[in-house]
């Protein structure tokens, strides 16, 4: 199906209380939003949440300043939890159901938290791991956010000096360790913006794997004994564990260096300030004591740590019990930030703003629904129905080692209702995903086709089993080829690069690249043969693909036609064993 209204804007109207203006500034005290998102960070991997194997001051002091939501849920895998706080609905509402390959796009007519604040006069940026989509408009500068600097991919493959990473659709060079690169990009902003309310979002891509940190955060935890660990149930990988608490330890820092600028620039009274995870930890480590990790829906694998901060006006050292979820920010933020707004589609989350100000009058009992892969799961306040039916007590069972489904018969049969319900009206209703990858969208100037989003045919295959990151190798026949399913939103000329590796020996191959009846060929003339590396900078064995340092074979100049079609790289001509190691295709609008 042809992707609709791909080119026109959003029709979602906005109105905004009074005093709201594209020329806000810091004296009229609308209050600057800075979300901080970790990426496989569990509930048990903060000290503030109990955990005697790492020291996590900065976050601690944003806890002890601010509020604890303790009963907080997100998704078991990282784009659904993005989308839901990116859009205040559940992920599978959205068009998100995987972490790669066009499954992690949000659907376009949904309405961003970006697309909330900035039409309320906010300036907005994102620094970090989108994973919601790669090629404009789903790409975040599409998404309501002014300025990007990150990677759109659900993992990277190098931390240090990544190559790859992008601002604003331009391939760039990365700078120093990701995490702190990142943070650098958003005081930056926050230095830029001071005078103008702002809307900053930092989605860091740790403690992900590969599990690489600098020397400084290492060495603390190299031989380090775990004083607490994983409960019996399961087997701990003890490396594994040391290398991700090491890189917590690395995001405080970068969240303390954050909270420093606010403080620098008087700031801290006018901004709030939120901080959580995407799922639960990414390998079993001490949780305190809940079933499951990355990837389930029982209660480790989607409760999250949640620290609002908003110095005088949020109480310091509060906690709230009530249970919470990511469809919840953007309809509190925008409520806390006095902005009044309209969706095009209705919301699922509640504003926390009456917990959040000791305002408990009428606040109702709610449910929060988890699923992935068609497993459901439904949490109360007090209970949590699993995706097999067994009910659980979670005030005095948090390990869900006791089903009390046949002494609750009536929780049960209610809890159970609500889980058929949502696979009824929601999961039974999403169509098979025929959206193509959007290619020469008119108001932005690049598009990325990476192998990630490519199809493989022949003899070529990925060097990782996932593929995000990864790259097409093993292409030695006429017959093999690289396609990618687009759809050309507006007829023009693109600069066709292609970032490969080819050793000496194999120099000379002619490839083509073609979209319907256009085509255009190029000739690799220059030896690329950079050898694996990442390996180096591990502190465990990754499951990832190694990467390589590809560079551009400038292959010409192809027009493509508006309209939809396969889009196709073969060889016309391999003198060698092979014709090239295939990272990425890059198209640039040049009319």
């Amino acid at each position: 199906m042809i992707l609709k209204n791909l080119i026109q804007t959003t029709a979602v109207f906005f109105p905004v209380l009074s005093g709201f203006s594209s020329c806000m500034s810091q004296t009229e005290k609308h209050p600057n939003i800075v979300v901080i998102l970790s990426d496989d960070q569990g509930w048990g991997d903060l000290s503030t949440s109990g955990n005697t194997n790492l020291s996590t001051p900065n976050i601690d002091r944003l806890a002890n300043t601010g509020v604890k939501l303790d009963r907080f849920y997100v998704c078991p895998v990282s784009s659904p939890t993005r989308a839901e706080f990116l859009t205040g609905r559940y992920h599978s509402r959205l068009g998100v159901y995987s972490t790669s390959e066009g499954g992690e796009r949000m659907n376009l007519d949904e309405t961003t938290i970006a697309d909330v604040f900035k039409k309320a006069g906010y300036a907005t940026a994102a620094f970090g791991k989108w994973h919601n989509g790669m090629q404009y408009p789903y790409h975040p500068n599409a998404r309501g956010f002014d300025e990007f600097y990150g990677f759109c991919s659900g993992h990277w493959g190098d931390y240090f000096n990544t190559h790859f990473i992008e601002h604003n659709g331009e391939i760039v060079q990365g700078n120093g360790f990701i995490t702190d690169d990142l943070t650098e990009k958003a005081m930056a902003f926050i230095d830029n913006h001071k005078d103008k309310p702002f809307f900053l979002y930092v989605p860091y891509n740790t403690p992900h794997s590969p599990m690489q940190v600098p020397d400084r955060w290492w060495n603390k935890f190299n031989d380090k004994k775990l004083e607490m660990v994983a409960d019996e149930r399961v087997k701990e990988d003890i490396p594994f564990t040391r290398a991700a608490l090491a890189m917590c330890e690395n995001i405080d820092w970068n969240v303390g260096r954050i909270m420093d600028k606010l403080k620098e620039l008087n700031l801290e009274e006018n901004t709030i300030v939120l901080y959580f995870s995407d799922n639960g930890p990414n390998g079993w480590r001490w949780n305190g004591g809940m079933k499951g990790k990355k990837g389930s829906t029982d209660e480790g694998g989607v409760r999250s740590p949640l620290i609002i901060r908003w110095s005088g006006t949020i109480a310091s050292g509060s906690q709230i019990s009530e249970i919470t979820g990511a469809i919840d920010l953007l309809p509190t933020l925008a409520d806390m930030a006095g902005i009044k707004y309209q969706t095009q589609k209705p919301l699922d989350g509640l504003s926390l703003k009456p917990l959040l100000l000791k305002d408990k009058k009428g606040w109702d009992e709610r449910l929060i629904i988890s699923d992935w892969s068609r497993q459901v799961s439904i949490r109360s306040q007090e209970y949590r129905l699993d995706n097999q039916g067994k009910l659980f007590n979670m005030i005095t069972d948090p390990g869900q080692l006791t089903d009390i489904s046949a002494s609750e018969p009536i929780i049960t049969e209610k809890l159970k209702k609500e889980a058929e319900k949502w696979k009824t009206d929601v999961l039974a209703k999403i169509s098979p995903d025929d959206r193509r990858f959007p290619v020469g969208h008119p108001d932005f100037k690049y598009t990325q086709l990476p192998a990630r989003d490519g199809k493989a045919h022949g003899n070529i295959v990925r060097s990782g089993k996932a593929p995000n990151s990864s790259f097409f190798t093993n292409w030695t026949n006429l017959s093999d080829r690289i396609t990618w399913d687009v759809e050309v939103l507006s007829e023009g000329d693109f600069e066709a690069e292609i970032y490969y590796t080819c050793p000496s020996r194999d120099v000379g191959a002619m490839v083509q690249l073609s979209f319907n009846s256009n085509m255009i060929t190029a000739k690799v003339t220059e030896a690329n043969d950079p050898p694996l590396r990442g390996m180096e900078n591990d502190r465990v064995e990754r499951s990832e693909s190694y990467v390589k340092d590809f560079k551009p074979l400038k292959a010409g100049i192809i027009h493509l036609e508006k309209g939809t079609g396969e889009l196709t790289l073969k060889a016309l001509d391999i003198p060698g064993s092979m014709v090239m190691d295939f990272r990425l295709l890059m198209l640039t609008r040049i009319n």
